[in-house]
């Protein structure tokens, strides 16, 4: 018992600068230690103490919170409108970059060769630990809790309207067919990086226009990343699309 109430100061002490950022206090800590610890960590495949399971939850309760958001504040929006706000709002970019806001990095445990998860690279990781922040935020203190967290880190690009852009691959096959250039050809071409954190590289090719690139976690990602460097080049768009999570 006098171990257990140790180990809790200990965790308040550690956590306090993180509690204050983001303006909430965790009656428990374990499930806060999950959140914030990498797969890589762990030392048996049977040992779950990571943030995975976590980030499933978290990435639901995230969409909930976001949706009920959008549909009360957009009450004339349409379904699509919708859409792509939210598919900005809960993309790995926006969750990376408040992971970064309040450095969420500096309590995340890692193992081997990902002892440093800042940069780039590393924005999945980040965003995956921002989402299993926030299925702690809710298991501890219930959808209230969580939903205020999010009202205060997510209440300034609900509001920006970059976050209503259109789908890239989507806003490319229109222009493409818009211009009698038939559907957009894409094309896997690498897949580096271990297998919990995979980056692909993905071609698309409209008829003899020159191919362009991206990459991303995911398959789905690195296309529409490829596509948005097209409508760049094309002058469709001004600014290219950034990489981020979007399914």
């Amino acid at each position: 018992m006098a171990d257990q109430i140790s180990q809790d100061e200990r965790n308040k002490s550690r956590y306090r600068d993180l509690e204050k950022r983001i303006g909430y206090q965790f009656k428990s800590y374990q499930n806060l230690e999950k959140a914030l610890t990498h797969p890589s960590v762990q030392k048996k495949d049977v040992d779950n103490f990571h943030y995975q399971r976590l980030e499933f939850l978290g990435d639901r309760v995230l969409g909930i919170c976001i949706a009920h958001i959008l549909h009360f504040k957009f009450e004339d929006a349409t379904e699509g409108k919708l859409a792509l706000r939210y598919n900005a709002l809960v993309r790995g970019r926006t969750l990376a970059e408040i992971a970064d806001e309040i450095s969420l990095y500096e309590f995340i445990k890692t193992g081997g060769d990902l002892k440093e998860v800042t940069g780039k690279r590393m924005q999945s990781i980040r965003a995956d630990v921002m989402e299993a922040l926030i299925a702690t935020i809710y298991l501890d203190g219930g959808l209230e809790s969580v939903q205020k967290f999010i009202d205060r880190f997510w209440t300034e690009r609900i509001a920006d309207s970059k976050t209503a852009k259109r789908d890239s691959k989507t806003e490319l096959q229109e222009w493409s067919h818009a211009h009698n250039l038939g559907t957009p050809k894409y094309k896997e071409t690498e897949r580096t990086g271990p297998a919990h954190d995979p980056e692909f590289t993905v071609f698309v090719k409209i008829q003899e226009k020159i191919a362009c690139s991206g990459t991303g976690r995911s398959k789905r990602i690195a296309e529409q990343n490829a596509a948005a460097k097209m409508l760049v080049r094309e002058g469709v768009w001004n600014e290219e699309a950034p990489e981020g999570k979007t399914d």
